[in-house]
């Protein structure tokens, strides 16, 4: 099994924006990046976050890529633990927002809620010591193909990835890349910047679809 396929294997996609905005984002990433977030949030010793559609999905005219879920708002969710010294809506409403920053703000996920469950009250605070911040993959080389060439020059994006995949796959109709966002950037924005540079760049050409693997 190759690295991509791994990778993929375990991994899945979560959708990034609205249906129109055509881009998708590995929920290990984002998992990390609000388990960091819950981290910092003292009296709580968070779970592992998890991911579902509030709704069946929006219908879209870009194709849902393997592995993916398809465009909707989603509902996340998280057990904790929690110290008993300290009033729980208190603690439940420091996390909601530590979470909600980061999916809305730092990435641009659609959300339409935070679920909540505390599983166990602790008698001391937990340990707050964040995980091993994850290795950044080695970057393939660029394609030689217009299209990667012009995503490298757009504000936000760090490198392409080939974690699902060849970095950059092209049909007539259809042009699917993979990025890794520079950390600071939020994850949306610079999609939607790159989808505009490349559509602009050959206004009649396929039509974008962005996977963003993880930040560097």
């Amino acid at each position: 099994m190759t690295t991509a396929e791994a990778w993929h294997a375990t991994d899945r996609l979560l959708p990034l924006g609205d249906a129109a905005d055509g881009t998708w984002i590995a929920e290990r990433t984002v998992r990390d990046l609000l388990t960091r977030a819950a981290l910092n949030v003292r009296g709580v010793a968070p779970g592992r976050p998890g991911f579902r559609l509030a709704d069946d999905g929006a219908r879209s005219s870009v194709p849902v890529p393997p592995g993916g879920l398809p465009p909707g708002e989603l509902r996340i969710t998280m057990d904790l633990a929690a110290v008993a010294d300290r009033p729980l809506p208190q603690l439940t409403g420091r996390l909601r927002t530590a979470l909600l920053d980061v999916a809305e703000g730092t990435l641009g996920l659609t959300v339409a809620g935070v679920d909540l469950r505390v599983t166990e009250l602790l008698d001391t605070a937990p340990d707050r010591t964040p995980p091993p911040a994850p290795r950044s993959r080695t970057s393939p080389p660029a394609p030689d193909d217009p299209a990667a060439l012009t995503a490298l020059t757009v504000p936000g994006v760090a490198a392409l990835t080939d974690a699902f995949g060849p970095p950059l796959q092209r049909t007539s109709a259809r042009i699917r890349i993979e990025v890794a966002v520079t950390t600071g950037h939020r994850a949306l924005t610079v999609a939607r910047a790159l989808r505009t540079a490349l559509t602009e760049a050959d206004p009649a050409g396929p039509e974008v679809t962005v996977l963003i693997s993880e930040f560097h």
